[in-house]
């Protein structure tokens, strides 16, 4: 099968079945989104589900994250990966916020990755979710997913290489919906050790199914 008839599939089935498919972090407003996102790197969601609420509570807007200091803001997030340095990255961010965004977070993807703990991903993950711009986060269910069904070159070495071959190939109107779509298919069907093939609704089109399945 053809790459292009591999993208077709891919957008007519999840636009079929998973037409609303969204982030499966809590949020209320771009702030909390930022910090969520922030604390997800190398974190499951359920996690930082758990402990996001209390934070958001004490520290609602940029201004009272800007004031606190580590002492107080790290027991929030202790539970979470690298809590040193996601402690040290939320209370440089809220003092950016503050200080150069007039405690606005900004669309702009050269402006985000200013942010400390915002980089390519973070910073697509916003531009995507908040403000509907077709950009592509590539995490490692991305990265994965995409290559597995066949989106994308077997030899893309780079998150940001698998980026671009997606954004080329997924009408614009599509592109940020199509994030979660790979997330969400590599967090529960695709998995990483042992995806589960014989539950998939989307083998007719899988390269990996294909080559490991079909042809032995």
């Amino acid at each position: 099968m053809q790459r292009k008839e591999r993208f077709e599939k891919f957008v007519e089935y999840f636009t079929t079945h998973q037409p609303d498919a969204e982030t499966e972090l809590n949020y209320g407003n771009p702030f909390e989104l930022l910090i969520a996102v922030i604390l997800s790197a190398q974190c499951t969601d359920k996690r930082i589900n758990q402990v996001t609420p209390a934070l958001f509570a004490d520290f609602p807007t940029p201004e009272h994250l800007a004031a606190s200091h580590f002492d107080e803001l790290f027991p929030y997030i202790r539970s979470v990966s690298y809590p040193n340095n996601k402690t040290k990255h939320l209370l440089g961010m809220a003092k950016m916020l503050v200080e150069d965004f007039n405690s606005e977070v900004p669309a702009d993807l050269k402006e985000l990755q200013k942010l400390p703990g915002v980089g390519r991903k973070t910073a697509n993950v916003i531009a995507s979710v908040i403000y509907n711009q077709p950009t592509m986060a590539v995490d490692t269910h991305v990265f994965r997913v995409s290559k597995r069904l066949g989106l994308v070159n077997q030899n893309a070495k780079t998150p940001l290489e698998v980026e671009k071959q997606l954004i080329k190939s997924i009408p614009e109107e599509y592109i940020s919906r199509a994030h979660h779509w790979l997330i969400l298919h590599g967090r529960y069907v695709c998995l990483a050790r042992k995806p589960k093939c014989e539950e998939c609704k989307i083998t007719h089109f899988c390269r990996y199914f294909e080559k490991n399945y079909l042809q032995v």
